[in-house]
């Protein structure tokens, strides 16, 4: 039986009795679902954790609370309930945890969903003079290009051309280890393996696994001696991740007038993403503009998939610029977030060698009888994609929230919020809450597998519980390459692993404080 401790909040007449909230476990929060008198609340009675912002972006400073923001969240849910606001230097939002408020929340998000704009990102497009790719678009321009991007990366027939190029790039990945193990397993204990930190090969796969679907090229990643330039270009995505975070909060225009280090730092790494993209997409231009002088027939004519730049190049329906700008944004947005959620499903599987040897003998049958086609292996083994969803979406989501600016005034938990309020869905207190989960702090993908997104405590709002990128239209653009790309890896990968305990920090995306090390044994 689940043990229960029961909190006493207080609401704006006072200490709210237990009778009306429901009680609070490990990582859950009680449920108010009206006012102590029945009224509708207003705005102003949201709990809060303070009304001034520049004095709570100070204590974030002091107390170091950028690095542990999902922590900071989880502990204010416990603190004042399912709702509250908070106002941290230039940004003021209501953040919620409860499927079933936010699936009233993206009811509310209307045709042109918008989420909270990256101002430090958007200040350096506009001083750079670089147009802006859908993540920092909004409105009908935003709508225009994202349906032309979905035909090149998120409908089923992209999924279909795109996979090959995915699975060529798992499957070298897995060689480069088993190699490695050869050469530098001996002699550990007899048992041929070799325990190391997986991150710096996992962060070189996912940037050629990347490069091969958006440009249509290998970048050789895998070799004894990868290029200078791609390991500074995985320096760069990092450091701008890193830099992005304090400047949410902070005017990027008075930072960049006083030149605050923080702000040339995020700029130069930029500049440097900006450069990558543009000699790849240089190359791909190049590729395509001699095919067509030399009269010859394009790769896509051929039969051969000449990656999402040379589609979208062929088509003709985004500008040049704009292609550059939405591929630097996938580029950007899909190496880190690929290889972090490898090392922690890694970790998981590793510590928890029951469900590690479940998963295998799935992905063996289902590799055997798929004849080499990635597509239905993947679909004949739902418990790896039961495995990214337990990571992502409960235990280490990289992206911690979910925003939206609701079009039209809604009522959550009772409170009223006008319409154009910015609201987040707090995706890392969710996934640990057991008013959600069951057993919440358990490495569980069978949750998934076997009764799809209904798992939980309740009915209410199930489809909302597994929000790891995004949600309805406006959901992350890259989210197809991501997922096969995950799962091809560790359909691939053949390994045991060691435990090693693991702490998180939060650099925009969440991350191991220290790097796993992972023993692989051949099998």
């Amino acid at each position: 039986m689940h043990k229960r401790s029961y909190v006493l909040w207080t609401g704006p007449s006072g200490p709210v009795p237990p009778a009306l909230c429901r009680g609070e476990s490990v990582g859950s929060v009680g449920v108010r679902r009206r006012g102590v008198d029945g009224r509708v609340r207003s705005f102003e009675e949201i709990p809060h954790t303070g009304r001034n912002g520049w004095v709570n972006l100070l204590k974030f400073w002091r107390e170091d609370r950028f690095r542990h923001l999902h922590k900071h969240m989880e502990k204010t849910f416990k603190e004042l309930g399912p709702i509250y606001r908070e106002h941290v230097g230039t940004q003021n939002t209501v953040n919620i945890l409860l499927p079933g408020d936010i699936s009233e929340l993206f009811r509310s998000e209307g045709l042109h969903p918008q989420r909270m704009t990256l101002t430090a990102w958007a200040t350096h497009r506009e001083i750079r003079q670089h147009s802006k790719g859908v993540f920092l678009k909004n409105g009908k321009e935003w709508r225009s290009d994202r349906l032309l991007l979905n035909k090149e990366v998120m409908m089923a027939s992209a999924v279909r051309r795109f996979l090959p190029l995915l699975n060529e790039v798992a499957t070298d990945f897995c060689q480069m280890l088993i190699g490695r193990v050869e050469r530098e397993g001996r002699g550990q204990g007899g048992r041929g393996g070799l325990t190391i930190d997986p991150s710096p090969d996992l962060f070189r796969f996912a940037l050629e696994a990347s490069c091969h679907v958006l440009y249509g090229e290998r970048i050789g990643l895998f070799s004894a001696s990868p290029s200078l330039e791609s390991q500074k270009f995985i320096w760069a995505v990092e450091r701008m991740l890193t830099t992005t975070l304090p400047l949410l909060f902070l005017p990027p225009r008075l930072l960049l007038l006083i030149g605050a280090p923080q702000w040339t730092q995020h700029a130069k790494a930029w500049d440097h993403i900006f450069s990558h993209a543009e000699s790849r997409i240089q190359k791909g231009y190049q590729r395509l503009s001699s095919s067509r002088e030399q009269g010859s027939s394009t790769a896509t004519s051929r039969g051969q998939y000449p990656g999402v730049l040379g589609q979208l190049m062929e088509k003709g329906q985004l500008s040049l610029d704009l292609i550059k700008a939405n591929l630097t944004e996938l580029m950007a947005g899909g190496v880190d977030t690929t290889a972090v959620p490898l090392q922690f499903a890694l970790f998981e599987l590793g510590r928890n060698p029951d469900v590690q040897e479940e998963v295998r003998k799935q992905v063996k049958q289902s590799w055997a009888k798929a004849g080499g086609d990635p597509q239905v292996a993947l679909q004949g083994a739902p418990l790896l994609k039961a495995t990214i969803k337990e990571i992502l979406s409960r235990l280490y989501p990289v992206g911690i929230t979910v925003q939206r600016y609701p079009v039209r005034d809604i009522i959550i938990q009772n409170y009223h919020i006008p319409a154009g309020t910015a609201v987040q869905a707090c995706l890392y207190p969710m996934g640990r809450s057991a008013e959600v989960f069951p057993d919440p702090l358990r490495f569980d993908p069978g949750r998934w597998a076997s009764r799809g997104e209904e798992a939980g405590t309740s009915t209410e709002g199930a489809g909302f519980r597994s929000l790891a990128f995004g949600f309805g239209s406006r959901q992350c653009v890259g989210r197809r390459i991501a997922e096969n790309e995950m799962q091809l890896l560790l359909m691939h990968v053949r390994m045991e692993f060691i435990y090693y305990d693991l702490e998180t920090t939060y650099t925009l995306i969440l991350q191991p404080r220290v790097p796993p090390r992972i023993t692989f044994n051949k099998l």
